[in-house]
């Protein structure tokens, strides 16, 4: 699967991206915000990343910046998995693309698959101390649900608070409405 969102190109991770991968999340700043990521990042550990394959409900994309100079620079990862048994959004990108807008756009992305394939809503967290992924899922329309709870964080080596987030999506058929069937039934008597 491949996404294209305004400024940037979704894609799948191949095995030869690790070295890219492993420059790009090699630092202690980025990672110390991940739950399933170790600090250090090793080489071995860009290796697997980058060799994993993609789950059809549960898809991860490399964030590229396309350019005209080819390839595309990769600045991020934004993807789906299982936490406690629901559907969960994470992300990260790079320092340097920090503050760009360029997470948001991305979660958006995956929001719009996420709901073509089926899923009827998403959680998503942040730890305490990064406030400012906190704004990210706002902005892609994420809202906290109240919940604080403990999340072992690998590249911390701990547990650390982290502060739950949930977006509703409805039916996959009303993805591009406004979410529900009268919505739906007005917009389609409007065209």
């Amino acid at each position: 699967m491949f996404i294209r969102s305004e400024r940037l190109f979704l894609r799948p991770g191949w095995p030869e991206d690790w070295q890219e991968l492993l420059s790009r999340i090699a630092d202690e700043s980025v990672v110390r915000n991940l739950a399933k990521a170790p600090w250090p990042y090793t080489a071995e550990d860009a290796r697997w990343f980058a060799s994993q394959p993609q789950d059809e409900r549960l898809p991860h994309f490399f964030v590229t910046l396309p350019t005209s100079a080819a390839p595309a620079e990769l600045i991020g990862c934004v993807g789906l998995g299982e936490i406690d048994g629901e559907v969960e959004l994470g992300y990260w990108f790079a320092r340097d693309h920090w503050g760009k807008g360029y997470a948001t756009e991305a979660a958006r992305a995956v929001l719009r698959l996420a709901k073509v394939l089926g899923h009827r809503h998403l959680v998503a967290g942040h730890f305490l101390d990064n406030p400012a992924s906190g704004a990210v899922l706002r902005k892609a329309g994420f809202r906290p649900t109240g919940r604080v709870r403990e999340r072992y964080s690998l590249a911390r080596g701990c547990k650390a608070q982290s502060v739950e987030h949930r977006i509703e999506l409805g039916r996959p058929s009303d993805c591009d409405g406004g979410g529900n069937d009268a919505d739906l039934a007005s917009a389609m008597r409007a065209a």
